[in-house]
C-alpha cells in the first residue's frame, strides 16, 4: 500500500468546510463523506477529513482548540508563485483569512500563510528546487525552521 496522510481537523460547519477547501483546489471524496466527515483530496497521497465536532470526540477526549491558537501549520505545495497567491485569494473569498502571518519570498522560495473558517493555519508554498539547491550551497538567507 502506498503511503499516505488523512490530517483530520474539527469543524463548526462541515458544508462550508468543505466549500472553503473546494474552493483551495481540493476534491471531496464522497466514499468516506457523510453528515459527519468529508474526506478532501490534495493530491493521491495527501487528504483532509473534515469532522464534526461531534465526530471528532468519538475518536479523542482532548478539548478542540479554539480558532485562535496554532496546533500546527500545514504546508501544501503548489506549482507556482501565483498559484501560492491564488489560494490565498480563493481563502479570503471562501470565508477563511489570508496573510495570518508575514509573506516569506527569498527568491527560491515563496510562501504565505492561510486560516480556514476554524482557524487552521496552511502555508502555501511554491520553490524552485534547483534555484534553492544552488542557494543553500552558497549560504543564501534560508527560512527559518
Amino acid at each position: 500500500m502506498t503511503k499516505m496522510i488523512f490530517v483530520n481537523l474539527p469543524v463548526t460547519d462541515l458544508n462550508a468546510s468543505m466549500a472553503f477547501y473546494e474552493a483551495l483546489g481540493f476534491a471531496n471524496n464522497p466514499q468516506f463523506t457523510d453528515e459527519t466527515a468529508a474526506c478532501m483530496v490534495w493530491s493521491e497521497t495527501i487528504n483532509v477529513m473534515l469532522l464534526t465536532h461531534d465526530k471528532w470526540r468519538t475518536f479523542t477526549s482532548r478539548p478542540i482548540p479554539p480558532s485562535t491558537s496554532s496546533e500546527v501549520m500545514l504546508a501544501i505545495s503548489c506549482d507556482s508563485r501565483d498559484a501560492v497567491d491564488g489560494m490565498n485569494e480563493a481563502a479570503t473569498a471562501a470565508g477563511g483569512t489570508a496573510d495570518i502571518n508575514p509573506k516569506q519570498d527569498y527568491g527560491w522560495m515563496y510562501n504565505r500563510n492561510l486560516a480556514d473558517p476554524d482557524g487552521h493555519v496552511w502555508e502555501a508554498m511554491w520553490m524552485d528546487m534547483e534555484a534553492a539547491t544552488e542557494a543553500m550551497g552558497e549560504g543564501a538567507e534560508q527560512p527559518a525552521a
